[in-house]
């Protein structure tokens, strides 16, 4: 929480890098190749819709591959209240991430097996009220 008695801005993304972390254990069937060889966050995208303030219970990530490209892929969310406690919706989010070799301190393109597995997880792109141009 920060002064305003609310979780800003660096928590959500915090709180999505957690769900992106658990995400790709489930997408890729716990290998961790593409979290140890390389990929780095290269853009964020986050509408806030209300504010979430300090709680006992927990909040719902959904979560979703909204583009693959070459070298990358972008993550869409939703962050909501879970079932049983509410409808709220506090933040439309998506990331761009983009494959990289740590070893060869360069960009890499995506492998056919990494493709396959996002595939199996994508959807439309984030619901957010304004896109970039």
């Amino acid at each position: 929480m920060d002064a305003y008695a609310h979780i800003n801005n660096v928590q959500f993304l915090r709180l999505l890098e957690d769900a992106r972390v658990i995400a790709f254990r489930d997408w890729f069937d716990q290998d961790r190749s593409l979290l140890d060889e390389g990929v780095l966050v290269s853009r964020h995208e986050i509408e806030y819709r209300r504010p979430l303030g300090f709680r006992p219970e927990p909040v719902r990530v959904e979560m979703w591959v909204s583009r693959i490209g070459g070298a990358g892929f972008d993550v869409a969310y939703i962050v909501t209240d879970p079932e049983g406690v509410g409808d709220e919706v506090y933040a439309v989010a998506e990331t761009e991430l983009a494959l990289y070799d740590f070893a060869a301190a360069a960009p890499r393109r995506m492998r056919p097996e990494e493709r396959a597995s996002l595939q199996a997880v994508k959807g439309m792109p984030a619901p957010l009220r304004r896109r970039r141009r």
